[in-house]
């Protein structure tokens, strides 16, 4: 990590050239006004070729031991990286085979030139994957969310920045009737955790109930979970916690983008899985044969349900989605962003 890895990773996430058509960046997907998450269900490649899943929010992403729904092998920023930019399968920037052409462009702009001296002087400026995977991670491990109210009430001892209301849901969050807490914990709001001061990574994968295709179990073929790698069949269905940070904005839920408000998602853990009454999914996620023991189902009354959906908001960092310093480094009309798609557009 160094300032200037940092800086010339900030400007390699808003450049629409690493994509092969010009109209992909890394933030195209990754919006901070949605807490670095798409707006949409499934992001969307270079041609229109929709993805599997859902972009996840990058808050506090250099915490995390494992980086996506369902990979437990994708365990490193450097390395992730390449999945969006050369992957195929989906194809998401388009970049595969391309390695040549996009170093080319980088190498003839004067802007990078100056970056990559001053980020890598040990390796003479070198424009390669080596250096350019290795900005993009420095600058991500900065994206760091820690001020939204609920942190300056619990760690900052400001009682007033909660409302009464969200005390109350706080309550909620964390007590055993409701079980939230389980797999949504510590500062991250996630069990898939990693830091400095942790002899090893605590990683969680878990079926919540979201489907049951023919009351066996089984997920949509193109997002069958965790199983996709593992080939045991209790993998079933199994995706990632991920972090509840900011998570107002970072809706649609789920890993496939299929449950469009708190609200929703609230009432899919009241019922203990989701029943799909028609189509090729249909099923009865309550029933699941792999659904985690924990998702049991609870009652709420309106009011508690408004109450735990206020504390969730508490977690809206706005310093953090606001922070200039992960904005966008590049001049209106520069050819990094000429022809940049965003997903809110």
């Amino acid at each position: 990590m160094s300032a200037e890895k940092v800086a010339l990773g900030r400007h390699l996430f808003y450049d629409a050239r690493l994509s092969r058509d010009g109209t992909l960046a890394c933030v195209s997907c990754h919006l901070p006004q949605h807490g670095f998450a798409d707006r949409r269900p499934l992001a969307v490649g270079v041609d229109g070729e929709r993805a599997h899943r859902n972009a996840m929010g990058l808050a506090n992403v250099g915490y995390l031991p494992v980086l996506t729904w369902s990979n437990p092998n994708l365990t490193s920023l450097e390395f992730q990286a390449l999945i969006p930019i050369f992957g195929t399968h989906p194809e998401e920037m388009g970049m595969a085979g391309r390695e040549e052409t996009l170093f080319a462009t980088l190498s003839a702009d004067a802007d990078y030139q100056r970056l990559f001296r001053a980020a890598f002087p040990e390796r003479g400026g070198e424009i390669s994957l080596f250096t350019l995977t290795r900005a993009l991670a420095a600058f991500q491990r900065t994206l760091i969310s820690a001020t939204s109210p609920y942190d300056r009430y619990k760690y900052g001892g400001d009682e007033m920045a909660l409302s009464e209301q969200a005390k109350r849901g706080e309550a909620l969050f964390f007590d055993h009737r409701l079980e939230c807490y389980h797999c949504h914990s510590g500062f991250n709001f996630t069990n898939t955790w990693q830091s400095s001061r942790m002899p090893f990574p605590e990683v969680g994968f878990h079926n919540n109930g979201l489907y049951n295709i023919g009351a066996e179990g089984a997920y949509p073929r193109s997002a069958p979970g965790l199983i996709e790698h593992t080939g045991k069949a209790e993998d079933m269905g199994r995706f990632r916690t991920p972090s509840l940070r900011n998570v107002e904005l970072t809706a649609p839920y789920m890993h496939d983008g299929s449950i469009a408000t708190l609200e929703e998602v609230v009432r899919h853990y009241e019922a203990g899985g989701r029943r799909v009454h028609a189509g090729p999914n249909a099923g009865i996620g309550a029933d699941s044969p792999f659904k985690d023991f924990l998702i049991q189902g609870f009652r709420l009354a309106d009011e508690e349900r408004a109450d735990l959906i206020a504390f969730l908001r508490s977690l809206t960092d706005q310093s953090f989605i606001e922070n200039r310093a992960f904005s966008d480094p590049w001049p209106v009309g520069h050819p990094a962003t000429q022809k940049r798609r965003m997903s809110s557009e």
